[in-house]
């Protein structure tokens, strides 16, 4: 299990790194915070199309072609793990060395987006103060890392679910069929 899992949750936690974070510090700035959340959310799904092939990999290479729903689910959490972690250290790597205005460019790009809408000042006054909060919280690293990690651990969580309950497989025929 060790090595199907390492191997998908790597090449998983490298497509949501490279298309997400590093691409993010280049473009975020040209295509928008909207189209940032997009294209964000879009890599880590697709990061997470290798959990079920990560899934039946297993079941076919190691299972001899069966697989419980218990077994499958280990396989995709473990692959969804790997892939949180190589997102969130990237994302911290990201944000500390490459990103250090990042909130305050957010908190500028979420007060104008509120005055352009017609947001009365009290309201704009309780972004920024949020905004404020934000940036106290990603300041701390481990505050940091956990929020980040919240972002595709949900999404792997349901992909492995929805994996684990399509792609299990029992051995052999049952001894009904057999007798048919």
């Amino acid at each position: 299990m060790k090595k199907t899992v390492l191997t998908f949750g790597l090449i998983s936690g490298a497509v949501s790194s490279l298309l997400m974070m590093l691409l993010m510090i280049f473009l975020v700035d040209k295509i928008g915070f909207d189209k940032a959340i997009i294209v964000g959310y879009t890599s880590i799904v697709v990061s997470l199309l290798l959990v079920p092939f990560g899934i039946r990999s297993y079941r076919e290479n190691v299972g001899g072609g069966s697989i419980t729903f218990g077994r499958a689910f280990a396989v995709g959490i473990l692959i969804t793990l790997i892939s949180c972690i190589c997102y969130v250290v990237v994302w911290l790597i990201a944000y500390y060395n490459f990103m250090p205005d990042f909130v305050e460019r957010y908190a500028s790009y979420m007060v104008e987006k509120q005055r352009t809408s017609g947001a009365s000042q009290q309201m704009i006054e309780a972004t920024v103060q949020e905004m404020k909060s934000m940036k106290a919280m990603l300041d701390n690293p481990l505050i940091n890392a956990a929020l980040t990690f919240t972002e595709p651990f949900p999404v792997g969580l349901l992909v492995t679910l929805i994996s684990a309950a399509i792609l299990r497989k029992k051995s052999g025929p049952s001894t009904v069929e057999a007798s048919a």
